[in-house]
């Protein structure tokens, strides 16, 4: 099974009505994906894989801005929070860095799912590769992952 096909399978799994598209151009940035979509930046759903004290945690940060790390720390109270390795990544989620989706993985993440993103009422996240998206409502992404709203930015 393909990583997409796993991601619409947890999708479905978690009766998440998604609008899944495929583009014939990789869209492995927010900046380039609201392009792509026609929508604004903030309402990309980023789908990025931290370290924290070693173990991977899933952060979905708006794609208007960054990831503080030392509030992630605080949250999840560890000693460090650091950006993970593309191998780190590719073993957590089984998807590459550029293409990671919010599901779909080997195993469930501790995830955090930034506040900011509920300002959009449809949101659009990675579907597990490097052309494919999929719709969510804010609600549906705290659901489907089994994330923690948090301040992030």
């Amino acid at each position: 099974m393909s990583p997409v096909d796993r991601v619409v399978a947890a999708l479905r799994a978690g009766e998440v009505a998604a609008d899944v598209r495929r583009f014939d151009v990789p869209v492995p940035t927010a900046a380039v994906a609201a392009d792509v979509l026609g929508c604004e930046v903030g309402a990309i759903a980023n789908s990025l894989v931290f370290e924290a004290d070693g173990d991977p945690v899933l952060v979905l940060a708006s794609g208007a801005h960054r990831v503080d790390t030392g509030k992630v720390a605080a949250l999840l109270g560890v000693q460090r929070v650091r950006r993970a390795s593309a191998e780190v990544v590719l073993a957590a989620t089984g998807q590459e860095v550029g293409g990671v989706a919010p599901v779909g993985h080997p195993a469930p993440l501790r995830t955090v799912v930034d506040v900011d993103l509920a300002a959009h009422a449809l949101l659009w996240a990675g579907g597990g590769d490097h052309h494919t998206m999929f719709s969510a409502t804010y609600e549906d992404l705290l659901r489907v992952t089994g994330g923690v709203p948090a301040a992030i930015a």
